[in-house]
């Protein structure tokens, strides 16, 4: 019984009835002769009712799965399938509310549908998950009404799943695509040409029509007394880390989501386009201290090693401290490498703080900066100024938009690659950098 009435809610139509009902009694008080019309139909009003909870619960009812993913991509939109199938032998309508992950802080979500009699019907609904970790949904709550649509049935599925939300693999997939497809262009990028000969030697094969003659081996034409040229292939197994600054500048969140996990979005899938480019791929975040190490290296487990990295990643967004990423670098990365850094800086004060060990990193490795444009600043500089205050405030807005460009200029100056780009732009970007400095062969 308890469990009856735990499942029963009256519906609006329900109370609305009631309060018609308390309107015509009343009413009868006045008017004696109504009293008994009123009677009966009240007795058929509670007739109707009874035949609705007889129609919702002499039945099997509703049946209904909740479909999620194995993990859940992190800032892309992941979708959640709900399989429902009408037991009843009538029409219902249907209120569907699933009990989302409190990282959503979402409590007016509901979704309602229809299902005539025996029908089997898939709803689908994205979410947009902009923290990693675990997330736990609750019930599946499926509110079921009949054609007469006074008393409503709840049914439950689908209780305490948890779904762990992983850095954007989804990106993964489609970026490496790109990379593969030479089809970069079509985003707005130049295209990648090969420049000088920066390969490694392959072997020695006869020469034909078409090869270049810059390739002829000498001796080996004399041995055989045929033209002989040297094959080369793409230089391969060269270390390519990402380094991730955890520091406080990382903490700014656009469309929701922290500069820190595009950064960790952009390492997964910069770290499997350097992999299938037969490179070896690692990576490390540091802010107070050097963390989450993962060393360069091609095998099969590499990418699975990563994502769990970039997955356990976490930080207190303290002060990063440039001169121990420095000191550690000089200390376990031997070979020279590409090291792509993920940091942030707002001034140009900020940057010539760190400039002397960005320098020096710079002495041993191919280092590239990646700092982003603030997004924010460009809308407010779009906007018009209609006062006093707001040209004041276009104006800081643009210098520090100028001061952006101005530290491209100064880490060029000094022989260190960059990137600004936008947060949305930050993985096509980076994947634009690292094939043009395979084609250039800088490393």
């Amino acid at each position: 019984m308890k469990r009856f009435f735990k499942h029963t809610y009256l519906t609006f139509r329900f109370f609305i009835i009631t309060i018609v009902f308390v309107g015509l009694f009343i009413m009868s008080y006045l008017f004696s002769g109504l009293l008994p019309i009123v009677t009966l139909l009240f007795f058929v009003a509670v007739g109707l009712v009874l035949i609705d909870l007889i129609l919702l619960f002499k039945q099997k009812g509703i049946s209904a799965v909740r479909v999620l993913p194995e993990k859940l991509s992190n800032g892309d939109d992941n979708p959640i399938v709900l399989t429902l199938q009408n037991n009843y032998n009538f029409k219902t309508d249907l209120q569907l509310i699933d009990e989302l992950p409190f990282q959503y802080q979402k409590r007016d979500f509901q979704i309602n549908t229809q299902l005539v009699k025996g029908q089997k019907k898939k709803i689908t609904y994205t979410l947009r998950p902009l923290e990693r970790g675990e997330y736990y949904f609750g019930n599946l709550n499926v509110f079921v009404n009949s054609p007469i649509a006074l008393v409503t049935r709840r049914f439950q599925f689908a209780k305490d799943a948890m779904v762990p939300n992983y850095p954007s693999f989804l990106q993964l997939r489609k970026y490496m695509l790109i990379a593969f497809s030479n089809k970069l262009f079509e985003y707005g990028l130049k295209k990648i040409r090969r420049i000088g000969h920066t390969m490694e030697f392959g072997q020695i094969k006869d020469y034909v029509t078409g090869d270049d003659i810059r390739n002829i081996n000498w001796k080996a034409t004399a041995k055989r007394n045929q033209l002989m040229v040297n094959q080369f292939q793409d230089e391969r197994s060269q270390p390519i880390y990402s380094i991730i600054d955890k520091g406080r500048a990382m903490k700014m969140p656009f469309d929701g989501l922290s500069l820190l996990d595009y950064a960790i979005n952009a390492t997964l899938v910069i770290s499997n386009v350097a992999l299938k480019k037969q490179d070896k791929a690692g990576m490390f975040t540091f802010s107070r201290k050097v963390e989450n190490r993962v060393v360069a290296e091609r095998r099969p487990s590499q990418m699975n090693t990563i994502l769990e990295t970039l997955y356990n990643v976490n930080t207190d967004f303290s002060e990063s401290d440039f001169s121990r990423l420095y000191i550690d670098v000089k200390r376990n990365i031997t070979q020279r490498s590409l090291l792509l850094m993920y940091t942030n800086f707002e001034t140009l004060d900020a940057l010539h703080r760190q400039l002397p060990y960005l320098q020096a990193i710079a002495k041993n490795h191919l280092l590239v900066v990646i700092f982003f444009e603030n997004t924010e600043l460009d809308a407010l500089i779009k906007e018009n100024a209609e006062d006093l205050l707001s040209i004041y405030h276009k104006t800081i807005a643009e210098k520090f938009v100028f001061e952006k460009r101005l530290m491209v200029k100064e880490l060029h100056k000094y022989g260190i690659q960059s990137i600004l780009t936008t947060p949305e732009h930050l993985t096509i970007n980076t994947i634009n950098k690292y094939l043009e400095i395979k084609a250039r062969g800088l490393i």
